[in-house]
Formats: structure tokens, sequence, C-alpha cells
């Protein structure tokens, strides 16, 4: 296989939970050397997050953890020890990057704020990504993603227009923000490498969250119309929503945007004398009996699978997809063929699945080779091997508490 994009790259990771991790995975999988950082004293949340190998609960059984955290080395270290330093100058000398996603102010009080890091490594590049920034009158605002989903405005806008909001699944924002953080780290990289110096990049997951909802927002800058509720509705298309199928709890997603659409659906629901009808002659029409209109497409999927209706209909050039499950998605032919899926050897959970690269690279694809570590699994390796402690000086930081 050709060299990896970031082999060579070096990278200290303190990150945690969700945005943090994921960023600094797609530099691990496509060569960089990661070190994760983290400590027993104060669990990563993801730890004692389910699901659980076997329903086991335990530090090293989440599935959550692992999946975030391919192709990393872990540590622990108790940064509240007054011997972590001894570590940490020697960790901070070694990297290329430091990444952390903490709330702003938790890494000056260990004394590893960017300022204090660049006497260390003056070219050092620095990803702090935090739930607002590091300025600003709520900066220091604790929260995750569950919460800030409602704030960027997510949450407003999820559900149905007769019921309260219900929101986004999960923590949406932190399937946003890595992205963001991945492609300003690539920018701070390239320009280390044009002129020599690094740079602290100051990412807010609110504000990277906030593009994803730009047309609202111009809509309410241009109509004054504040963006509600719509259910699976869509003001730009008819029908255009999830429909029941043959099944327990099955459904296949089905938009039409256009007159075209509309008489290819006619056609596929084997119901050609629909076109004709006076409700649904155009768009305008079928969005004032958009509930004719769905309790007529409602009985025809009932009769079939979701697997049926999404190929009928994309045979006919509708757009349609069935809603898939987790089980699903495990035994979906395309993400098969392209090995989305990789099934990797975790020291105490055995083997498990772990989600692949979103992308493949021609001629570096990306490479899993090794599973998420359980808590402090490369302390001795990393700090004898990598950083070049003796045995002994490993011993007595051991001995002290500070591998905690």
């Amino acid at each position: 296989m050709s060299t990896q994009v970031f082999e060579g790259v070096k990278v200290l990771d303190f990150t945690w939970a969700g945005a943090g991790p994921m960023a600094v995975r797609y530099l691990a999988d496509h060569g960089a050397e990661v070190i994760h950082v983290e400590s027993a004293t104060t669990p990563e949340i993801l730890r004692t997050t389910p699901p659980f190998r076997d329903g086991i609960v335990g530090m090293n059984r989440s599935a959550y953890f692992p999946n975030f955290n391919c192709n990393k080395y872990g540590i622990s270290l108790n940064l509240n020890h007054p011997r972590a330093s001894e570590v940490t100058e020697r960790l901070v000398a070694w990297s290329d990057i430091v990444a952390e996603n903490f709330r702003p102010g938790v890494m000056k009080r260990w004394r590893l704020a960017y300022e204090d890091l660049i006497k260390i490594k003056p070219d050092l590049i620095m990803l702090s990504s935090s739930q607002q920034g590091q300025t600003g009158p709520r900066s220091t605002q604790p929260g995750l993603g569950a919460q800030l989903v409602s704030l960027a405005g997510f949450t407003q806008i999820g559900g149905w227009p007769d019921r309260g909001p219900t929101g986004p699944y999960g923590p949406y924002t932190d399937t946003i923000a890595p992205l963001f953080s991945a492609a300003a780290l690539i920018a701070a990289l390239d320009y280390r490498r044009r002129t020599g110096k690094g740079q602290h990049l100051d990412i807010s997951q609110y504000e990277a969250a906030a593009q994803f909802l730009a047309p609202l927002f111009l809509d309410y800058e241009v109509n004054g119309r504040v963006a509600g509720r719509n259910g699976n509705r869509s003001d730009y298309a008819a029908p255009h929503g999830a429909y029941a199928c043959r099944g327990d709890d099955r459904w296949c997603v089905i938009a039409v945007f256009n007159d075209d659409e509309w008489r290819r659906l006619c056609a596929a629901m084997g119901a050609p004398e629909l076109v004709d009808d006076p409700r649904f002659a155009d768009l305008e029409s079928r969005k004032r009996h958009e509930d004719d209109l769905d309790r007529l497409v409602s009985d025809w999927t009932q009769r079939h699978t979701a697997e049926e209706v999404m190929g009928m209909l994309q045979a006919q050039g509708v757009d349609a997809g069935v809603v898939q499950t987790a089980e699903d998605l495990h035994s979906d032919p395309q993400l098969a063929y392209r090995h989305f899926f990789r099934e990797l050897e975790h020291s105490e959970i055995g083997p498990h699945f772990y989600d692949g690269s979103p992308f493949i690279l021609s001629d570096t694809p990306a490479d899993l080779h090794r599973a998420g570590p359980c808590m402090g699994e490369h302390n001795e390796p990393v700090v004898t091997g990598i950083l070049g402690f003796s045995d002994a000086e490993f011993l007595s930081l051991l001995e002290a508490g500070v591998f905690e």
C-alpha cells in the first residue's frame, strides 16, 4: 500500500465524547500516529454509554468508545496529579497536533493552553472544538451535543405542527462539527508545511451546526418567516413523507417534486387515472389536498414491502428509499460491497464491527488496523517506547498514581 496521506503526523488527542474523537479519527484512519489521553478517575462518557457487549456493563465494553477511537493508542493519565506534567511535556514535544474539546478554561487549569504548549513546541497546531467557541459571553457554558441541537435551532423545527418539538435523533451536531474540525486541521497542516508556523484552531460547534440551517436563516432575513415544524412534509414536494409498508414497522420514504414525477408515481401505483384528478393536477393542488394524497399513497404502499416500493419507484425515476434499521444496514449489499463495516479484534470484547471511512482515497484508502483501546492499554509502550522514559521512571510514575 502507498504511504498514507497523514503518515508521519503525530497527534496528541485529549478529546472525549463524540465531536472531538471523530475529527481526530479521520487523521488516524489515514496514517497519523495518535495517542489518546483519558483518565479512569473521570471516565470518558462514552465508556459508560450503552450498548455494552453481551449486555455486560464495563469500562471497556461499550461499543461507542472504540468505534470513535479506532487506530489510536490509548493511555490513562491523571492530569490533576502533580507529576502529570512530566509526561504531558514529552507528549507535547512529540506532537504535531494537540486536540481537545473541553469547556474553555479546562486546558488552562492543567497548564495545557495554547500559550503554554507553544513554549514547548513553537510550531504546534492546536484544535479546540468547544460548544460555543473560546470567546464570548457564553463560551464557558457547559453542555454536550444533546443540548446543542436545541441551542442551534434543530429541535424547534423537528416534529409535527400540532405537537411539541422532538428534534433530530441524538446529538446531531456531533456529526457536523468533526467535518469542520478535520478540514481546518488539514488546512493548518498545509499552512505549516508552507510557512513553518502552527496555529490555534477555535471551532465553535454551535456555529458549525448553524451552517446547516442557512436556508431557514435566509428565509427569515428576506421574508420574515420563522421556521416551524412540518412533520415529514415539504413546501416543495407532494407527496413527501415516510409511508407504512407491509411488515412490522417497515417504511419507505417517497418524494415527488414535479408533475412528471407525479405521473411516474401514478404509473407505478397502477393508478393512471389519478393524473387527471383535479385535486392532484399540479403541485399547488396536491399541497391543498395533501391529506387525501397521503391516504391514497399509503393505501398502495401497505400492500407491498418497503423494498418492493423502493424498487418500483426508483425504476420509474421517482425518489424513494427504504427506512433502514441497524440490522438492515449491516446486511446492506452496497455497504458490504464497499467494505464499510470492518471487523477488528478488541482486547476485551473480542471481534467487533467498526464504521469504516465515509470516503475512499484512490491511492491511499483508510486502513483500520487497531480497535479502540481499553483504559490505559498502551501506557507502557507509549511511555517507554514512544516517549523514551526508562523502565524505572515509568514504574516510579505508575506507583505514584500518575496513570490513573
